[in-house]
């Protein structure tokens, strides 16, 4: 595998810069404030700006089940000037050309031109062995240049070095369980100050706070009131955010467990009763920026509860090369560019995007 080799761009340098900015320039790749979406089942990640204009994609669009794409694409974060990508693979059911599932298991690195930079997993093939992966659903650049993979169908969450070694796992290879090192359907994995990780552990309906030891820390389920977790943030505030998928809501919880914040994605006229909200992402602004994955949308909510932006249409899967107005298709991950929680790279140092 080759190793990346990073360009730090102007766009970089200028992170700070807020959300919906008014001066913002319009159609740049890289613009921090332009959003990064996984688009699932249109099996592309695009870069959006503020109007939902289409700048950049990764991905040929629905019903190309070729490496050219990622297959079932659950999570996208932009490192510098490159895309990390997770593709996941689409599940029984979702893709015509394959109705038993068609499985994609890499993790990798695009550049602006679309040309795979690094991989690990190998494309189609599903396994636990040296190289394969089974459903990944996320990975997190690290501060060590490290890759955190979330592998969901292995029961694991593994740290892979550039050179494809697995340097640290949490969770016993294809063993699900609520014991000690284990793991059932994890969705997502963050490297918090102190380099403990946070880990959704969605069929648990937790979210915990392990150390490098494997010794869990904290565990988190709104007093036993959530229901498939599959996303968990810690706030600068000390808070957690956690996506509380089967519920169809977004909550924030204490140190002590306590819901102190949460607002529902289902309310709204004409929205899919049930339609399984999976990331959320808390900005600079206050904002919270959610993908609705099947209302088919991206949607960013103040604090107080007001739907301030939509990107896709309520509850109405699209497909559209040029605008989000014209449709996608089970949202599952949305990140602002310079302006979200985990890690990564800016200015030749890995720091918070915050």
């Amino acid at each position: 595998m080759r190793l990346i080799i990073w360009t730090l761009t102007a766009a970089i340098a200028a992170a700070a810069s807020p959300l919906l900015a008014a001066d913002a320039p319009k159609g740049q790749y890289n613009n921090p404030g332009n959003i990064l979406i996984s688009d699932q089942f249109n099996n592309r990640v695009i870069e959006i700006n503020d109007r939902g204009d289409i700048i950049w994609n990764f991905g040929l669009g629905p019903n190309d089940i070729s490496a050219r794409s990622p297959v079932g694409v659950n999570d996208a974060l932009r490192v510098g000037d490159r895309t990390l990508i997770s593709g996941t693979g689409a599940p029984p059911g979702t893709e015509p050309l394959c109705p038993s599932g068609c499985p994609d298991n890499r993790v990798f690195f695009v550049d602006k031109a679309g040309h795979i930079t690094w991989q690990y997993g190998t494309f189609g093939v599903t396994g636990s062995g040296p190289n394969q992966l089974n459903t990944p659903v996320q990975a997190t650049w690290t501060a060590s240049h490290t890759v955190l993979i979330t592998d969901q169908g292995n029961q694991r969450v593994i740290e892979v070095s550039l050179k494809g070694a697995i340097l640290w796992q949490y969770g016993q290879t294809g063993v699900s369980g609520a014991g000690p090192d284990q793991l059932n359907n994890p969705n997502s994995v963050e490297v918090l100050d102190n380099g403990d990780y946070l880990i959704a552990d969605e069929n648990n309906n937790r979210a915990i706070v392990v150390n490098r030891a494997k010794t869990i820390l904290q565990t988190f389920t709104a007093g036993g009131a959530l229901s498939g977790v599959a996303f968990a943030s810690r706030l600068p505030n000390g808070l957690t955010l956690i996506t509380d998928s089967n519920n169809n809501r977004i909550v924030e919880v204490d140190g002590k467990d306590k819901i102190v914040w949460s607002y529902r994605t289902n309310t709204q006229l004409g929205s899919n009763p049930n339609p399984l909200p999976t990331r959320a992402v808390r900005l600079k602004s206050g904002a919270t920026l959610i993908s609705d994955q099947f209302n088919h949308r991206v949607i960013l909510v103040s604090h107080a509860g007001k739907l301030l932006r939509q990107w896709g249409t309520l509850n109405s899967p699209g497909y559209g090369t040029a605008s989000t107005t014209m449709g996608m298709n089970a949202p599952y991950d949305a990140k602002a560019i310079g302006d979200h929680t985990g890690l990564t790279w800016f200015n030749g140092a890995v720091t918070r995007g915050r």
